[in-house]
């Protein structure tokens, strides 16, 4: 799967590891990066109802331990990585960390359909940087005009709110990049694992100082959980193995599905309502996916 196992010996994998890597490596990748995006917005509409009892940094350290924890015991990653790959791996965790402290702040302050458009011009970005066919371009503009329409008839939105929305974008687009460079230098689930712990030590304190004893009532507990699962777990492998095997502009193409997602779940989870323009931009982001889908080359 990796160069970097060439010439190891056998995995002292679990066996539902396992059976984990055999199973996504038989799903194509875009498959994969669609699947991601459904189960982080479910996490991230059912986060949004945390913050009224530990508040958006709470939730993030709940969603982030939890999430380090379930990939630790899953993966048992070895520490004995050489510099380059430790270098990685920080990038990779402190991305991951301040991408999802930014999102959960403007995730209080603005509806999750706009905050992960506003989002998106990160991945956008990557994607129309690294793009060398007009093809691609093509649909990285027509997602582009879907998030112009997306934002239109919102009403009055929190320009802070907008501010960290920008800033978790470009911290999507860097996690993107380093993604990529976790998935060329660490094997199966070990770089994923202990990036996620190094999100885990950026966010907790954070949450700690914010919340305190709200954090371990039991419902809340529980809950963080569910939010870690759905929204880091899940998401985050499920996009570990599709950067192993397509292009970053490929990935972040793909991607566009993410605002026009947001948007429908935030309309059933959250009843945040859509304007007709932005169901017409809801349009635009789904033709741009999928044609991007069905340009992408599977990795030879």
């Amino acid at each position: 799967m990796n160069a970097d196992m060439a010439g190891s010996g056998p995995s002292p994998r679990s066996s539902p590891t396992a059976v984990a890597g055999r199973t996504f490596g038989a799903v194509p990748p875009t498959a994969l990066v669609l699947l991601g995006i459904v189960s982080v917005q479910v996490g991230s509409a059912l986060a949004k109802h945390l913050f009224g009892a530990v508040g958006s940094f709470g939730t993030v350290a709940l969603r982030l331990f939890f999430a380090a924890a379930v990939l630790m015991l899953l993966w048992r990653p070895s520490p004995r990585m050489g510099r380059r790959a430790w270098a990685v791996v920080l990038g990779y965790g402190v991305t991951l960390g301040l991408m999802n402290l930014c999102f959960y702040l403007a995730l209080a302050r603005i509806p999750l359909g706009i905050a992960v458009t506003v989002e998106f011009l990160g991945p956008l970005a990557v994607a129309l940087a690294g793009s060398r066919r007009w093809l691609d371009a093509f649909w990285a503009v027509l997602a582009a005009g879907g998030v112009v329409l997306l934002t239109e008839g919102g009403g009055d939105l929190d320009p802070v709110g907008l501010l960290f929305a920008l800033a978790a974008g470009t911290c999507w687009g860097l996690y993107i990049l380093v993604g990529a460079a976790l998935g060329r230098h660490t094997s199966e689930g070990d770089g994923l694992a202990l990036g996620m712990a190094v999100a885990a030590l950026v966010a907790v304190p954070a949450g700690v100082a914010e919340s305190g004893a709200a954090l371990v009532q039991p419902w809340v507990l529980a809950a963080g959980l569910g939010v870690a699962l759905l929204s880091s777990v899940i998401p985050y492998s499920l996009d570990l193995e599709a950067l192993r095997r397509i292009p970053p502009r490929v990935f972040g193409i793909l991607m566009s599905l993410e605002p026009a997602m947001a948007a429908l779940i935030g309309l059933v989870v959250l009843q945040e309502s859509l304007h007709r323009p932005q169901w017409v931009a809801v349009l635009c982001v789904v033709a741009a996916s999928a044609g991007a889908a069905r340009g992408a080359r599977p990795a030879g």
